[in-house]
């Protein structure tokens, strides 16, 4: 039994370990999904969003579709674990939009994704359990639409070195799958390279025992 626990206990760490260097996400973009409730439109809208501004970018482009839609609602997850997050009625009942949009997040475990439910009021007021209802089933199609992908966790990093030694370099970097995005050849040459996060320390050890190298992240 004890040996079992042991097994089990470092399957649940590796496990642990590999969740912090990926994440689920949507592949791309899901637009114009559509809902009818009651003469009321719903159309719904997915984004993969990384920061800030694409988010922003995405909310600001529906607004712009979409300027006489009576409610544009929305929920959003971004982070490993989806820390950052938001849930907007839009003038909606409170909880009534934005939080039946962000539990569809929830319930597909993904994060770094904006969802949003564009309304065009169609005449008969569906009360709040109504509105729950449409906005879940409009975030749920448009993530049905949706593939989902896991990504890893990449970092950038900045080599420099003498010449003679690009061999060494670039087979360190083939080895953990590194993809190179600029190489200067020059008799002191630099490689800008994105690595995944899970190799940083291992790379960052070998790269420490050669000469002439330096690195920045």
């Amino acid at each position: 039994m004890v040996k079992l626990n042991r097994l089990v206990e470092a399957s649940n760490k590796k496990t642990r370990l590999k969740m912090q260097f990926e994440y689920k996400t949507i592949e791309k973009p899901i637009e114009n999904t559509l809902l009818k409730e009651k003469g009321s439109k719903f159309i719904g809208f997915a984004f993969p969003v990384n920061n800030e501004e694409e988010l922003k970018a995405a909310l600001e482009k529906i607004r712009a579709e979409h300027p006489k839609a009576t409610h544009h609602c929305y929920a959003f997850r971004m982070g490993l674990n989806g820390e950052n997050y938001r849930a907007n009625d839009d003038g909606e009942p409170s909880g009534s939009a934005g939080l039946p949009i962000y539990n569809q997040l929830l319930a597909h475990e993904i994060t770094n994704v904006l969802v949003i439910s564009v309304r065009y009021y169609g005449g008969t007021k569906l009360g709040v359990s109504g509105l729950v209802k449409a906005y879940k089933e409009s975030a749920k199609i448009t993530l049905e639409d949706a593939n989902i992908v896991t990504r890893e966790l990449e970092t950038e990093i900045e080599i420099t070195f003498n010449f003679n030694q690009q061999n060494i370099i670039f087979t360190l970097l083939s080895k953990f799958d590194a993809k190179i995005i600029n190489f200067d050849s020059q008799e002191k040459a630099s490689i800008l390279a994105r690595i995944k996060l899970k190799h940083q320390d291992e790379i960052l050890e070998l790269l420490s025992n050669l000469q002439f190298v330096e690195y920045k992240l």
